[in-house]
Order: structure tokens, then C-alpha cells, then sequence
């Protein structure tokens, strides 16, 4: 579908590769950016990413059918109750958070008090680099987008939230938040406190130099995420800290099992370990891996 005007609220690496994609198939006549600093303005003119930029949040989000909100999580309650002035009557709001739970229940009774609709979305691709200038037109294509609808969830806020995911690429999973939630603690939110620990730890400038002379290309893949934003980062790490904790729990769990077969030298069980690992993600590569970072 194409809509009449679209504002991003925060234009870095995922609403800018949306300012991309928008423009480059034209699903909107107009895409306006609403961004932090004066600076930021030249550089989404730059990328192409947004028809206009300004700092000005009221003027970019007035008139607006969809505003996307593509901010820290710990930005987005705040911004949208700035911007309720100006929300036209009807309008549809989504984000692009990594958790749900907590955005939905806030941002859905703060929009419904402005007469518009509230869907919460979650597009699972993105990168270690921020910033608009890292953004890219192509970053959802064939990535997973989760939409998150409630008891509350407009039926055709959320038909026109899915079209416009469908319409920049990529595959759509409805789950409700809280399952949501539970299931990014697993398969994002771990493995990005995975890399930010192994680089703390082999990277600790006490040990010797060697140390980080001997990490090679497995180290470097395996830690790329934790270049990440750390202020991202910090706000997904506390705003799902129940679902993370417990996935922290069963992780530790594993290590613990492998950590007796390696002092018991117990070689079938170090084996099984490596072999169901392996045959676990080849079987998950061939069947349903997707393209997208995160």
C-alpha cells in the first residue's frame, strides 16, 4: 500500500535502511525524519533516507498516517508523549524495539489517549554499526518481522502495520509480547551478552599482549555483535531482564554440565555436546536461517 506521509522517529541504522527501502519503492509521497542534533540532518540528506530531517518533533510528526519509532527503548515512552499534540486522529504507531512487553503496555494507552492505534512491531535484522550512514535499503529483505498485537490491537492498525513490513521484504511471525520477549532472550539478547563477555574477557588488557595477538577470524566472528551499541544494549539488557535472567539461568546450566564432563574426562559426553550443537544449527541453517543481523 502507499501512504500519504511517514515519519521516522530516529533515523540511525534501522530507520534510515526504512527511509532507504520507502523511498526506493515508493510506499509513501512523503517520509519525514525526526532526529536528536542539527548534525544528524546533513547526514540523512546525505543517505537519502528521509524526503526532510528536522529536530523538531511536533512539525515532523504532524499529518503523519504511520510514524515508526526507531529509537532506544528508554526514548520511546518519553518522545511519544511529546509528540501526542500532534498525532492525527487515526494515525498508526509502531516501533521497531527489541522488546516488547514493557513498549506495548506503555506506548498503547499513551497513543489510544490521541484517538490513534498503537501496534508494536520488531524487525530481527540489524548490525553492529549505528548510525544513518550504515544504513541500507536492503536490510529487511527476507528478515523476520515480529508484530506483537493485543486484546486492544486495532484490526486494521495492525492489517496496514504487516502490509508495510510485507512491502519492504520481510517475513512476518504474530506473536504477543510477552512470547515474544522470551524467545529474543534467547536467540538475540544471549548471544550478544556472549560476544560482549568473551570480549571482555580475552580482551582484558591485564593479560598478556599475546592474548589478543592469538584471537583470530572464529574470535572475531563470534564477538562482531558486541560492537553493538552500548546504550541499545543497556536498555534491551534492563527492560527484559526477567526473561534474560532466566535464559542467563539455563545457559549457565549447560556450561555447568559441560564444565563435569570436562573434569571427568568423560569423552562420550564432551563428543554428544559438539555433535548435537553441530547437527542442531546445520538443520536450522537448511531449513529456516535468515539473512538479517542481530
Amino acid at each position: 500500500m502507499r501512504w500519504n506521509k511517514i515519519t521516522l522517529v530516529g533515523v540511525g541504522l534501522l530507520g534510515g535502511s526504512l527511509g532507504l527501502v520507502l523511498r526506493q519503492r515508493k510506499l509513501a509521497k512523503e517520509i519525514a525524519g525526526y532526529v536528536r542534533r542539527e548534525a544528524t540532518i546533513k547526514e540523512c540528506e546525505r543517505a537519502g533516507a528521509a524526503d526532510y530531517a528536522t529536530t523538531d518533533l511536533l512539525a515532523a510528526v504532524s499529518g503523519a498516517e504511520l510514524i515508526v519509532v526507531c529509537t532506544p527503548l528508554a526514548q520511546m515512552k518519553p518522545l511519544v508523549r511529546q509528540m501526542l499534540p500532534s498525532l492525527k486522529r487515526g494515525a498508526i504507531v509502531t516501533d521497531v524495539g527489541s522488546v516488547k512487553g514493557s513498549v506495548v503496555r506503555e506506548l498503547e494507552s499513551l497513543v489510544a489517549k490521541a484517538g490513534a492505534h498503537f501496534v508494536g512491531s520488531h524487525p530481527m535484522a540489524g548490525g553492529e554499526k549505528q548510525g544513518v550512514l550504515a544504513a541500507r535499503a536492503e536490510l529487511f529483505e527476507c528478515a523476520v518481522c515480529v508484530v506483537t498485537p493485543t486484546r486492544k490491537t486495532n484490526p486494521t492498525a495492525l492489517r496496514k502495520v504487516e502490509a508495510l513490513w510485507k512491502d519492504v521484504g520481510a517475513r512476518l511471525l504474530r506473536t504477543s509480547p510477552d512470547d515474544h520477549d522470551a524467545f529474543v532472550s534467547r536467540s538475540s539478547h544471549l548471544p550478544h551478552l556472549m560476544a560482549a563477555t568473551l570480549a571482555n574477557l580475552v580482551l582484558d588488557p591485564k593479560l598478556p599482549k599475546e592474548q589478543a595477538q592469538l584471537c583470530a577470524t572464529g574470535f572475531r566472528d563470534t564477538t562482531r555483535i558486541a560492537s553493538g551499541s552500548p546504550e541499545m544494549w543497556r536498555d534491551i539488557a534492563l527492560t527484559n531482564r526477567k526473561h534474560i535472567g532466566r535464559t542467563l539461568a539455563g545457559f549457565i546450566n549447560e556450561l555447568h554440565k559441560f564444565q563435569s564432563a570436562l573434569k571427568r574426562g568423560d569423552t562420550q559426553a564432551i563428543a554428544k555436546f559438539f555433535e548435537t550443537a553441530k547437527k542442531r544449527r546445520d538443520n536450522w541453517c537448511a531449513c529456516c536461517a535468515s539473512p538479517s543481523q542481530e
